[in-house]
């Protein structure tokens, strides 16, 4: 009677080993299928600089906008005609003038230099205006389109920073999405090598004391 309570136990032992060994079993292979499944839908490996384009267009030549406002400054005419009809004009009053008081030729001859002096000193002063009014004309123009030129190349240059800013940005973001996700990839497929390498282990022991519990159930039988 203890030797059929011996085998009886013995089996019952193999039994309870071959269930825990299925069970380990089961579990290697859930592995297994989780750590094909991980493989398989891994990301692509990605190229961060695949939308980087090129920026030159931003930068515009703006030579184009160059001028120079001293290439057209004209002479003016109008006072040296103005003088010389104002002349004419004084000479012939002088010498209405000279007829009409009965003056000598000496007397004539002073009063249309005094004439000449004052409209030459008239024309002078137009001449200077105009010629001052041209200038200021001239360097005001000049001081715009440096300004213009400034602020265009400052736009520009405001242009190609952000740019680079942005493509930078998306360039370090690709990055470190894809590097985070192979963190969380590569320590799933940790995970799970290890499971199915415990599992794997576990099944080998157990298939053994098994074996082991069924031999010895065996032995205690009479022979």
């Amino acid at each position: 009677m203890g030797m059929f309570s011996s085998f009886l136990g013995g089996a019952a032992e193999a039994a309870g080993y071959r269930a825990m060994a299925r069970q380990a079993r089961g579990d290697k292979r859930a592995a297994k299928a989780g750590l094909a499944s991980l493989e398989a839908n891994r990301q692509q490996v990605i190229n961060p600089y695949s939308n980087v384009s090129n920026l030159s267009s931003l930068a515009k030549d703006l030579t184009g906008n160059l001028s120079n406002p001293f290439a057209n400054l004209s002479v003016s005419t109008a006072a040296a005609d103005m003088q010389a009809e104002q002349t004419d004009i004084a000479l012939a009053n002088t010498l209405d003038t000279i007829r009409a008081t009965g003056g000598g030729a000496g007397g004539a001859t002073a009063l249309a230099q005094a004439a000449l002096q004052g409209k030459q000193g008239v024309s002078a002063s137009i001449e200077q205006q105009e010629a001052s009014n041209e200038k200021a004309k001239a360097q005001g123009q000049q001081t715009l389109e440096q300004l213009q030129n400034s602020e265009s190349a400052r736009v520009q240059g405001i242009q190609l920073s952000e740019g680079r800013r942005i493509q930078d940005a998306e360039i370090s973001g690709k990055d470190y999405q894809f590097k985070a996700q192979e963190r969380r990839d590569e320590s799933n497929i940790k995970d799970f090598r290890e499971q199915r390498n415990t599992a794997s282990s576990r099944e080998y022991s157990l298939n053994k004391g098994a074996v082991g519990a069924a031999a010895s159930a065996i032995g205690s039988l009479p022979w």
